[in-house]
This record gives C-alpha cells, sequence and structure tokens, in this order.
C-alpha cells in the first residue's frame, strides 16, 4: 500500500512539474528525488542574463580620392629602324660591336666600292662630252643664222642648228643625272647609323653578296626614350565615360595623364612617364584600346618586349565610401557588409566592392555616408540582432588584407 502510494504521488508532483513548466524530477543512485530547473539548474538557482555584443563600428563618410586604374603593359622601343643597303655589292668590312650601343652617324657596313668608283668616273666623263657637244651645237648655230638673213643658208640649216643645241642640252642634263645617281650609290657604300640605339646582330659578314633594299642586316633600338602600350577593355572603358559623365569621377585632359610602372618582382621604376597617344577606335581582335607612354630610360632598365604594370594617374573619384577588408565578407549573391541600423540591431547590407584601396574595400553601391559599419566581432552577431557598437578610431590601419591596387586589369 505505502508502494503505491509514492507510485501516485511522484507521478502527481511530475505532472505539475510539467504543466508549470518550471522543472522536472530525477532520481538519483541513492534514489533520491531531485528536482531540475529547465535550464539545468536547482530550483533555486537563477539563469544569468545573457550580455549584449560588443562589436567595433565605423562611421563611414564620403571623400575624395585618387582612382588609379591599373593595366598590364608591355615596353617597346620608341623607334625601331632596320638597316638596309641601297646598293647591291659585297660586304667589305662591318665596324660595330653587336648588342652595344651606336650613335648616329658611326659607321656600320662598308660595301665594296670599286665597281661604284668606276660608274661615278664614267658618269663625270659622260658630263664632260655632253658640255663639249653643247659648246659645238651653240657655236653652230651662232654662225648659222646671220647667214639666214643673207640667204647664204636655208630654213632647214638654222632648223638643224636649233634642234641640235635642244638635244646637246639634253644630253648634258642626262648625263649630269647619271652623275648624281653614280655619287649616290657611292656614298651609300659606306652605311651609317641614322639614329643612336641599340644594335641587334649582324645578319650577314665580310664576302656575302646582298641585294639592294631587300637584305635586312641588322636594326637599331632607340630605347631612350621608352614606350610602354597597354590596352584598356571596352567594359572599362564604358563603366569610366558613365563614371566622367555622371561627375562621380574627375580628370585631366587626356593627354595630361601619367603612368607609374611596377615590374614582375614588385619593384617600381623611378620615373613617370606620360601618355602621348590614344588608339582612336577599339581593336576589332581585343575589344580593347591601346594607349601609349613614354617614359625615359637613361640607365637601360626597361628593355624591349619586358611585360609590366602600367598604373594610370590623374584620376580622382568623389564621394567614395571606403571601408576596411575585413569588413566585407562573401554572401550568396556577392559582397556584403553588416550594418548597425535603428535601435542598434545588426542589418545585412548588399554592397558592390568595386576595387582595393590600399587597405580597404572602395564600395560603388550599397553604403551611404554616415551608416555604421560592422568591422570587429562579426563572428558575435547575427543578422537583426542587438548590439552594442563601439566606435573604431582607425579601422582601416588594422586590416589583415594586404595593400595592394588591383583596379582595372587589361591586356595587349
Amino acid at each position: 500500500m505505502t508502494s503505491n502510494r509514492t507510485k501516485w504521488w511522484l507521478i502527481a508532483v511530475c505532472l505539475a512539474a510539467v504543466g508549470a513548466g518550471v522543472f522536472f524530477l530525477t532520481v538519483n543512485r541513492d534514489g533520491a528525488v531531485e528536482g531540475v530547473s529547465k535550464q539545468g539548474a536547482k530550483p533555486n538557482g537563477s539563469a544569468p542574463a545573457r550580455p549584449m555584443p560588443e562589436v567595433g563600428v565605423l562611421t563611414v563618410a564620403a571623400q575624395t580620392i585618387p582612382d588609379d586604374p591599373e593595366f598590364i603593359g608591355q615596353a617597346e622601343a620608341s623607334r625601331i629602324v632596320e638597316i638596309r643597303s641601297q646598293v647591291t655589292g659585297i660586304i667589305k668590312q662591318f665596324f660595330f660591336r653587336e648588342g652595344r650601343d651606336v650613335k648616329k652617324g658611326d659607321r656600320l657596313y662598308l660595301i665594296d666600292p670599286v665597281p661604284f668608283e668606276a660608274s661615278v668616273a664614267s658618269a663625270k666623263a659622260m658630263v664632260a662630252q655632253a658640255e663639249a657637244r653643247l659648246v659645238q651645237a651653240k657655236q653652230n648655230l651662232a654662225r648659222v643664222k646671220p647667214l639666214l638673213a643673207e640667204q647664204a643658208v636655208s630654213q632647214k640649216d638654222v632648223d638643224d642648228a636649233v634642234a641640235e643645241d635642244l638635244a646637246a642640252k639634253a644630253a648634258l642634263e642626262s648625263a649630269k643625272g647619271q652623275l648624281v645617281k653614280a655619287q649616290f650609290d657611292l656614298d651609300n657604300t659606306l652605311i651609317s647609323a641614322p639614329i643612336s640605339g641599340l644594335i641587334e646582330r649582324t645578319k650577314f659578314y665580310e664576302g656575302r653578296l646582298i641585294s639592294a633594299q631587300t637584305d635586312l642586316l641588322t636594326v637599331i633600338h632607340q630605347v631612350d626614350p621608352m614606350y610602354v602600350v597597354g590596352s584598356a577593355p571596352e567594359s572599362y572603358l564604358l563603366q569610366r565615360r558613365r563614371e566622367l559623365a555622371s561627375k562621380k569621377v574627375q580628370r585631366p585632359d587626356l593627354y595630361q595623364l601619367r603612368g607609374i610602372l611596377t615590374f614582375i618582382d614588385g619593384t617600381t621604376y623611378p620615373y613617370e612617364g606620360q601618355l602621348d597617344f590614344a588608339s582612336v577606335g577599339l581593336s576589332s581582335e581585343t575589344g580593347s584600346r591601346q594607349g601609349r607612354f613614354v617614359f625615359p630610360n637613361r640607365e637601360r632598365v626597361l628593355m624591349p618586349g619586358q611585360f609590366v604594370k602600367i598604373r594610370v594617374k590623374g584620376y580622382t573619384r568623389t564621394g567614395a565610401i571606403l571601408v576596411p577588408q575585413r569588413a566585407v565578407q562573401q554572401g550568396p549573391k556577392g559582397s556584403v557588409v553588416y550594418v548597425v541600423g535603428e535601435g542598434d540591431k545588426v542589418e545585412v547590407r548588399n554592397v558592390q566592392a568595386a576595387s582595393w584601396q590600399g587597405s580597404q574595400w572602395l564600395i560603388v553601391e550599397g553604403l551611404r555616408a554616415g551608416e555604421r559599419v560592422v568591422v570587429d566581432g562579426l563572428q558575435r552577431i547575427a543578422p537583426g540582432a542587438p548590439v552594442k557598437p563601439v566606435p573604431v578610431a582607425d579601422a582601416g590601419a588594422a586590416s589583415d588584407g594586404k595593400p595592394i591596387d588591383t583596379k582595372v586589369k587589361g591586356d595587349l
């Protein structure tokens, strides 16, 4: 009887506890009954209130910043001159050291001049012969003209004398032309450098017969100054045009833009370049517009064919919003940031992060000046949850990201 009463008493107590939702009973190893609260605490204990998470926030502000796009560029000589012979002949000697600097006017090749000296001498003799013929024709004309009035000669004799005089003059002019051509060929047996620069190896050596204007002897590259050519893709050009039209981005005159070079090892070229050419249209092969910068190259650091990164200076962006890199997270639809809104509650905001500016992201859409962006304590928050915002003085300086500039990339 006592066992049944105990059983029914336990059932009643359990039902009461469940109905009240306050605690439930357990039996320990000794058979004693213990009451436990829903939170796993003793009935007489109370659960501590969970503290509100504290997060570091940055109040974003609109500012004017440099907006320097970056492209892939390739260095090339500012002038490339092919050296060919103007005359056909045999190379007698070449004077330069291959792969070295040559100055304008330096001797490069000597074509055997003997045949051309003979041609000059022959042409001079033909000129002298033509001059003698002209003298004779003039004297003959001077004799027959007075005799025509006395009818001592016929009109035909006078006409023949006039024609002979004209023919002698023409022969003299032809002989002089032959002399000019012969002298030109003789002068071009010595080939000189038309510009200063680096000269390639010679393709022909002594004793080789070369054809006039056909055989390429060597090439000279003018490497000071140096060109660096880059290409901007059409998508970038369209976006930049819209930004310029809406005054979001400003720039000076196109040909006042400057360039900064970065080499493959990360070092920066110490001299700035100047834009001196932009193609009038897009390439049908790459869909990009080509631009060319001029750089001084006195130390021969830049080499033809070298690939570099070229950062274009001169653009400024107004009303720019910058946030630390660590504040930007990747969501299912792209980049997101957490914003502390009304009532200090967390909101998820989809943003468009355009590019890095040092250790910060440039946000072009999704944020407004004056909003508070969470930069620290992201792991302790959830959308819609209340938080305790604490201002961060210099959030960008403590960024975990590496400061790089990867604005817009194009290739050749």
